[in-house]
């Protein structure tokens, strides 16, 4: 039994799958096996997949079915004490099992472990994660993973490991979501589960990658994800701002892409008071105001400034 299972569904990354796997291989920490679970690519990504011997890659092929589908069948194959998630599109540093580990070690009690991340803006600019709390060097337990999110989520997917029989019981990722998978499992743990943080930043995210592995993205479906916990937040203030801060986020695509409901929807769900003075400006301005600022926001990324209504 390896210490780590990685899985890593597969859909049409033959731009980034070589570099990923070799992230991989890299590794200090080398206990490990591989599942890759192509989801019924139609590019090179699977070919390119021949040039790795390592007795530790283990292939999985399967029907287009979607990333939940392709995640659940990887770990439901794994051996390993832990599962570690990876997209094929992102990277770890060799040091990232290794501090994975440490967590481990450091609270086996607690039901996810997530580290430290960065985040490519463009093909050129990286900025580190921001998130809403204080912390220093040192492993923790987060004291409230829902606040902690407010800016950027704690829990990333490339950056998380848990045990599989924790994730069963939470149900595993939902295949009748077609985005926001991973965050409904998040929210999962956050409510169920204590939630361990590593500073260290240990694996980066390429936010500018259009094609992401979700094969159709509605904002229908993100509206109705974040009203299936409706129960959950009328007793939890925590997980009510959380949510209130992503239905500040889809309110204001929506504006930008004219859906006049689901902006409506949206934004008559969430408590104003949870919005900072920016994003209350933001969502009740004109959409012209908004698509400028958008465009003004690009802008400054390729000059290395990041400007976000979310700090």
């Amino acid at each position: 039994m390896a210490y780590f299972s990685i899985v890593i569904p597969l859909y049409n990354k033959e731009s980034y799958i070589e570099n990923t796997i070799k992230s991989v291989l890299k590794q200090d920490f080398e206990d490990f096996e591989i599942i890759i679970v192509d989801d019924g690519s139609t590019d090179n990504s699977l070919n390119l997949l021949n040039q790795f011997t390592d007795p530790r890659i283990h292939i999985i092929k399967q029907k287009n079915q979607g990333v939940s589908s392709a995640r659940n069948n990887g770990i439901l194959n794994s051996t390993g004490q832990y599962i570690a998630l990876l997209d094929a599109d992102d990277l770890w540093y060799p040091d990232h099992l290794t501090e994975l580990k440490n967590q481990t070690l450091k609270f086996p009690d607690a039901g996810l472990f997530c580290s430290n991340y960065e985040v490519f803006l463009d093909e050129f600019i990286v900025k580190p994660a921001q998130f809403n709390f204080q912390f220093k060097n040192n492993i923790l337990i987060i004291d409230n993973f829902f606040e902690a999110s407010a800016i950027n989520c704690v829990a990333w997917t490339s950056g998380v490991a848990f045990r599989k029989k924790q994730f069963q019981e939470l149900g595993g990722f939902d295949v009748t979501l077609d985005t926001n998978e991973d965050l409904d499992l998040w929210i999962k743990f956050g409510l169920n589960h204590d939630i361990s943080f590593n500073p260290k930043i240990t694996m980066t995210y390429k936010a500018y990658i259009n094609d992401s592995l979700t094969k159709v993205e509605t904002n229908h479906t993100r509206l109705n994800f974040l009203n299936r916990f409706i129960t959950e937040e009328k007793t939890n203030p925590s997980l009510k701002y959380f949510l209130d801060i992503n239905r500040y986020a889809l309110a204001i695509r929506c504006k930008i892409l004219k859906e006049k409901d689901i902006y409506s929807a949206a934004k008559g769900s969430i408590l104003m008071k949870n919005l900072n003075l920016k994003q209350q400006f933001l969502i009740n301005s004109p959409r012209r105001l908004i698509v400028l600022f958008k465009g003004l926001q690009k802008w400054l990324i390729k000059r290395n400034v990041y400007l976000s209504a979310f700090r």
